[in-house]
């Protein structure tokens, strides 16, 4: 299911590239909301595996009972971040060739909490191989172009961005956090392929990506002036895409859009 979408600016500096993508509104949009923007959000493939595994219990009527309230208790999530968390996610697997192989909201034992590490740890198709895939996402409704989530000192897209490059320590445990979730599973291969190329490019073949989720005036000056930075710092084949998605409503409306497969 495609993401709506018309591309308001383009560029490229060395082996990074940034664009703007202007959402746009219609059933379209409210299509991939509640499918594919949904089914991350509220990790449907974790949630169908636990109901079908439970339900072949051996439960009495009251079981049965409770174990249904158990599963209709579920926390919807609210937070803006988490759903523009999934709307990344669910962009870069439509259009990117990127394989997410574990949603990081089983690992959250608070409904509420947040992980630290790569927003987007995964991996990405390259004809019959595999690369590693990291990223970070960031929302913004600041009246500001670029928003300050672009260029902070510690949390900012572009220094995380360049950890995610160049930290050995933060490589390290990405690795050690994904292996044991791809392991006895078709994604094992992906996962050997990409490390192979990986350490044999001196850590350089590897795709990074940056998610900047926007309310505002698509502006090419919210990706430009951290696009050539990365530019002049990273080196192929390190492929870096920054990416900007222009909503056609406040992020605030981004959660119940989801739920309800649009917004007014």
């Amino acid at each position: 299911m495609p993401f709506p979408s018309q591309i308001t600016y383009q560029s490229t500096h060395g082996c990074v590239s940034w664009r703007g993508e202007q959402a746009l509104a219609g059933d379209e949009l409210n299509n991939f909301l509640s499918g594919p923007v949904a089914a991350r959000l509220n990790d449907e493939e974790g949630t169908d595996e636990l109901r079908s595994h439970l339900r072949g219990l051996s439960l009495t009527g009251m079981g049965h009972q409770a174990l249904e309230e158990v599963l209709s208790a579920e926390v919807p999530e609210e937070r803006d971040w988490a759903a523009g968390e999934a709307l990344a996610e669910a962009v870069l697997e439509d259009q990117h060739n990127v394989v997410l192989p574990w949603n990081t909201e089983r690992d959250k034992r608070n409904p509420f909490a947040s992980l630290p590490g790569a927003d987007i740890v995964g991996f990405q198709r390259d004809g019959d191989s595999h690369r590693l895939a990291l990223g970070e996402v960031k929302c913004s409704s600041e009246e500001q172009w670029p928003p300050q989530v672009m260029s902070g000192r510690s949390g900012g897209l572009g220094h995380q961005l360049d950890a995610l490059a160049g930290k050995l320590g933060t490589i390290c445990q990405l690795l050690k956090w994904l292996l044991p979730r791809v392991k006895g599973t078709p994604h094992v291969g992906s996962f050997n392929n990409a490390c192979t190329r990986y350490f044999n490019s001196e850590r350089r073949d590897l795709a990074l990506f940056g998610i900047l989720v926007r309310d505002k005036e698509a502006r090419e000056t919210d990706l430009q002036a951290r696009g050539r930075i990365l530019g002049g710092s990273l080196r192929v084949p390190t492929r870096c895409q920054l990416i900007a998605l222009y909503l056609p409503w406040p992020i605030s409306q981004l959660p119940l859009a989801i739920q309800q497969g649009g917004a007014s």
